[in-house]
């Protein structure tokens, strides 16, 4: 195993390009979503490539660890991993030359923020022709001024998380507030119930309300409330066309399928399951790991029965 991650002859990027057509070809639909995010893996030591000491959802605080970036794509019939970057902090990796040497990292590998990471995962997986009429990511990416510009550059819509803190212009772009201060100006009417996709214990229901955002009439700031706490979560939005409240709130709803798919590539195809240091090695293992993932998922969607053409009729 070691010799196939570090020293035998084979090309990971290629084998990636690979997986990103086999999902494709097996859960493309002109309703796909792209989704951005990363996901830590705890490490011992500070030889392995990018490792330090920073924050990591994995484990909920700093700790010494790698960061991965990732791109998934989700569509009706499933969802999987298509695309990853290792995260290289700009201090203590990206200006040390011989410990960027040790860990083989290449010459050409220049320090890079997470969310430029993830719109070179984005550009790529649209030039190669993935179906993704929308991309989503949380605040991390949703913040990136330069993302959001990017993307709409490219004609695709998006829907990003955002802090309540953002400050958008309301009123055709002649008042600008806290995202958080629109909604004590909402009335009652504005807010609409409906499900953000399937649960654990089925639809996940809260109430949602948009307001056009700036002088475009595709741009909005998205809100859902929480039915039970009132916690609020913000949203900005863009779409090339005209698009509805529901389709909106179907984006936003799928951007917890990445975190499936981080669940279900630890858990079943070994994705942290690593014991590998080298920049070549740790991309290769994650690679396999993707292919295993996008195997199992275009099983499940084989295998699964097809939806009915009326809602009402059940299906066996």
């Amino acid at each position: 195993m070691q010799r196939l991650l570090r020293y035998a002859r084979w090309d990971a990027d290629a084998v990636r390009d690979d997986i990103r057509a086999y999902a494709v070809e097996h859960l493309g639909t002109d309703c796909g979503v792209l989704i951005m995010d990363e996901t830590g893996f705890v490490k011992k030591g500070h030889a392995s490539a990018g490792v330090q000491r920073q924050y990591t959802g994995t484990a909920g605080r700093i700790e010494n660890s790698q960061v991965g970036v990732f791109l998934a794509y989700a569509t009706r019939q499933g969802r999987t991993l298509i695309d990853r970057r290792l995260y290289l902090p700009e201090h203590s990796w990206c200006a040390d030359t011989e410990r960027r040497h040790a860990a083989g990292i290449p010459d050409e590998v220049q320090f890079q923020t997470k969310p430029r990471l993830a719109w070179e995962m984005i550009a790529a997986a649209l030039d190669a022709g993935v179906k993704a009429r929308w991309v989503t990511g949380d605040e991390a990416y949703g913040q990136d001024p330069q993302l959001r510009a990017a993307l709409e550059a490219r004609g695709t819509g998006y829907v990003m998380a955002v802090a309540c803190s953002t400050r958008v212009r309301i009123n055709s772009g002649r008042t600008t507030v806290r995202a958080d201060a629109v909604t004590g100006r909402l009335p009652a009417t504005a807010w609409q119930r409906h499900s953000a996709g399937a649960g654990a214990k089925g639809p996940r229901y809260y109430d949602w309300a948009w307001i056009h955002i700036g002088r475009d009439s595709h741009r909005h700031l998205l809100i859902r409330r929480n039915r039970t706490t009132g916690e609020l979560a913000f949203y900005l939005c863009w779409s090339p066309t005209t698009v509805t409240l529901a389709e909106l709130v179907r984006v936003a709803g799928v951007r917890w399928s990445v975190e499936e798919c981080f669940q279900a590539a630890k858990s079943q195809v070994g994705l942290d399951h690593y014991q590998v240091r080298h920049w070549t090695s740790w991309h290769r293992h994650i690679t396999l790991a993707m292919l295993a993932l996008a195997f199992l998922t275009a099983v499940a969607a084989s295998s699964a029965p097809e939806r009915p053409t009326q809602p009402a009729h059940l299906t066996r």
